[in-house]
């Protein structure tokens, strides 16, 4: 993302924190990175405790230090602690925050707490013992100038990871329907009507091919029904597909061709390479040099671990998250596992390792054993984002620079 941020003090910066991060923090430690005076990137870890304060604040800055043009941060630390006599809540975290940013050779541009019953800045010398009011923050204008859909989406508040993961509520005729059909798919039941393979191919046509109905989705051409919902549910319990829907949403089409073509035989070494990376065994897949030529499968296996500066298409992931959130949210206790995996990577693809997690955490608790779910867990724990979050995005062919100061 790149915002400008326009904050006359420091309670009008707290107001707009929502809006940049996408949610209202809770319980969190929010770092916002700045080139300028314009913000760069939101970076969210649950708060730690104080025990682990030092080795978060290491973290932080270690992946800070990746993300190319910024000279600047603000820390933020959501907590449940109060105001009283101790000063200001967490303000030992912020503290080494801050010690590490500055000798990284960053600007620290504030370091603030927000409490139950006030905020403050840790360089705020006057600082009342109880803080400073919460209305302040809430009365704030400087909200009055940010589009209301970028307001609207904000509102959601995320005490933990679990909270960036949006899924929809059920609603009772879409899950009775996916519920049939994926039954269906199982069952094959000859004394029915109308085979669910039929209805399937009736109501999706040329779709009913995994890569026609990405694209499809994609595209926004799907209309959410029945059938799309509990066949994406269906082709995503299938390793295969799944992972070429992974892939397929982030980089597009012959990516996704790619992917299915490689098959059964070359699935089994991208698993190995993400295994790999997680235990520290055999070396991941690497760029190949100048004079080599890299296999399709090492290529597959370099975009999966996020070894690439190729950036995913942001709009086509988003799209496809939301379609899967609808569907998991309506898919049976035991049958969305698959389509929980694909959204932990998609949504690790934009940067997002916090809602991954949560995804992950998902899928375990309905299949402790699945394989692939393990398998991204213990790489998400590794709290590595992919190369291209930390590399610029091509500039729009076309499209003027943005210079709004």
């Amino acid at each position: 993302m790149t915002t400008i941020i326009r904050a006359d003090a420091a309670h009008d910066f707290l107001a707009l924190v929502p809006v940049l991060a996408g949610y209202r923090p809770a319980r969190s430690l929010v770092c916002i990175a700045f080139e300028g005076n314009r913000t760069s990137a939101v970076l969210r870890h649950d708060l730690p405790d104080d025990a682990h304060a030092d080795a978060l604040a290491g973290s932080l800055l270690g992946t800070l230090c990746r993300v190319p043009g910024i000279d600047g941060i603000a820390a933020v630390a959501y907590g449940d602690r109060p105001f009283d006599d101790d000063g200001l809540p967490h303000g030992n975290l912020l503290g080494r925050v801050v010690e590490r940013a500055e000798r990284a050779g960053f600007v620290v541009r504030d370091a603030l707490s927000v409490a139950p019953n006030g905020w403050g800045s840790l360089f705020d010398a006057e600082l009342p013992v109880g803080g400073r009011p919460l209305s302040l923050i809430e009365e704030s204008a400087a909200v009055a100038a940010v589009p209301p859909e970028a307001v609207e989406l904000a509102a959601g508040v995320a005490g933990t990871a679990a909270g960036l993961v949006r899924i929809p509520d059920s609603d009772s005729t879409i899950a009775a329907g996916i519920r049939e059909i994926l039954d269906g798919i199982v069952d094959r039941n000859p004394a029915v009507a109308e085979p669910t393979g039929d209805r399937i191919e009736r109501a999706l046509g040329d779709a009913v091919d995994p890569i026609v109905l990405v694209e499809r989705i994609a595209a926004e051409r799907g209309c959410g029904t029945v059938e799309e919902l509990a066949w994406i549910l269906h082709l995503a319990s299938q390793p295969v597909i799944r992972d070429a829907i992974m892939l397929q949403a982030a980089f597009g089409p012959v990516i996704g061709e790619l992917a299915l073509d490689s098959g059964e035989d070359e699935r089994p070494a991208r698993a190995a390479d993400l295994s790999d990376r997680q235990t520290g065994g055999r070396a991941s897949p690497r760029t190949p040099g100048p004079d080599e030529q890299e296999s399709v499968d090492g290529f597959l296996s370099r975009l999966m671990l996020g070894r690439s500066t190729i950036r995913p298409d942001a709009d086509r992931v988003r799209v496809v998250l939301e379609v899967l959130a609808t569907a998991a949210g309506n898919a049976p206790v035991g049958r969305r596992t698959g389509a929980l995996c694909i959204a932990a990577w998609l949504s690790w693809s934009l940067g997002r390792g916090s809602a991954a997690g949560a995804f992950i955490d998902l899928a375990l608790a309905e299949e402790p054993d699945h394989t692939m779910a393990g398998l991204l867990h213990r790489f998400l724990g590794l709290g590595e984002l992919p190369e291209w979050a930390f590399s610029r995005p091509l500039p729009q062919s076309g499209a003027a620079a943005d210079d709004t100061a």
